[in-house]
């Protein structure tokens, strides 16, 4: 095998990355803008509080593959641009929107030690955990002035937080709510006969499950929250729990027309796809032996993004990944996000692959 193939998904990577960083990163307001293009700023009149956090979590990840102290100086001023904008603070109403931050900036401080980030994940972490409570059996709410509705949005990244946050600091009753919230979300929002992860219980105040909402997003969270668990207890019912739903979320969320992840549009739907990568890389990077075919199914997606939904001109991607993005209207950073998070994922792999050689 030649030096390029070996290092094929970490070079398209640091493209996908340098592309984000020079058609989205404002040296004005010093964090991303919400579109390209954004004409007079104007795309930035929402604040979109947890796409801000996974653009966090992409300069971490490019800081883990590169090593680039520029990256270190960009988490420090997307964070406070993030502070600034959310009044100073770093907590607000969504839980789930609060458990994206505080997973980037657990991340940011194993990266950097900056004590500032852990900081703040401690805050965040004790105002998560006031979102228990026992309507609808147990579970996160997903907003604190809805605390009846429960879903996997709010519960999926709170296993993450909590199993990760114990195996920093060795803190038995964060494996312990993790486990609780993983069997909560397990005997609630998962389908018993494949493991596809559905969206939320009650969102109407009537006790009905959302069967019809699809989500990639749902299984990212879920497979990554049992591997988490499994990681920790090595307990093989997580791994199992995480392989059948993986498997069955590929098959059933594929877009049979245009051979690709489904497209989940624009918007906060943008980043979906990318959450699933993220967790899904998490599971092939803990069992390569069994996760050859999901390695071999986001390749074929990469490669058809990389050929078929990207703006060659300034690498930037679609939505929907096998057409090109019309930059006439523009894309979400979102979208541009999720692009990122697959090829860091594939590279991440990559580099797996080489440290094994």
């Amino acid at each position: 095998m030649n030096i390029a193939n070996q290092i094929k998904w970490t070079s398209r990577a640091q493209e996908a990355f340098n592309s984000l960083l020079q058609n989205y990163w404002n040296h004005h307001l010093n964090m991303f803008n919400n579109h390209y293009p954004n004409p007079d700023n104007r795309s930035n009149i929402t604040f979109h509080y947890w796409w801000y956090a996974h653009a966090i979590d992409s300069l971490v990840d490019a800081y883990s593959r590169t090593n680039d102290e520029e990256m270190t100086s960009l988490i420090e001023k997307e964070y406070n641009g993030l502070l600034f904008r959310n009044g100073g603070q770093p907590t607000n109403l969504l839980y789930d929107d609060m458990e994206w931050l505080a997973l980037a900036l657990l991340r940011a401080y194993q990266a950097t030690s900056n004590e500032t980030y852990l900081k703040d994940v401690h805050i965040l972490w004790d105002d998560i955990k006031t979102g228990w409570n026992d309507q609808m059996g147990g579970g996160i709410a997903w907003h604190k002035e809805q605390l009846g509705y429960k879903n996997t949005p709010a519960n999926g990244p709170a296993i993450i937080l909590a199993a990760r946050l114990y195996k920093e600091f060795g803190n038995e009753a964060d494996l312990k709510f993790a486990i609780e919230i993983f069997t909560w979300l397990d005997d609630h929002l998962v389908d018993k006969d494949n493991g596809f992860v559905m969206d939320g219980i009650n969102r109407l105040g009537d006790g009905q499950i959302d069967t019809d909402w699809e989500f990639t997003y749902c299984q990212g969270v879920y497979v990554g929250g049992a591997v988490e668990l499994y990681r920790i207890t090595n307990d093989e019912q997580y791994l199992e729990k995480a392989l059948r739903t993986a498997h069955f979320a590929i098959e059933k969320l594929h877009d049979q027309t245009n051979n690709v992840l489904k497209s989940e549009g624009n918007g906060d739907g943008g980043l979906f796809k990318g959450i699933m990568v993220r967790y899904f890389t998490e599971l092939m990077k803990t069992a390569p032996e069994k996760t050859e075919s999901i390695r071999t199914y986001f390749e074929r997606n990469a490669e058809t993004l990389w050929e078929l939904g990207t703006n060659s001109d300034k690498t930037i991607f679609n939505h929907l990944w096998s057409e090109q993005p019309d930059l006439t209207e523009g894309v979400d950073l979102s979208i541009q996000l999720s692009g990122v998070f697959l090829y860091e994922g594939l590279a991440a792999l990559e580099r797996q692959d080489f440290i094994k050689r």
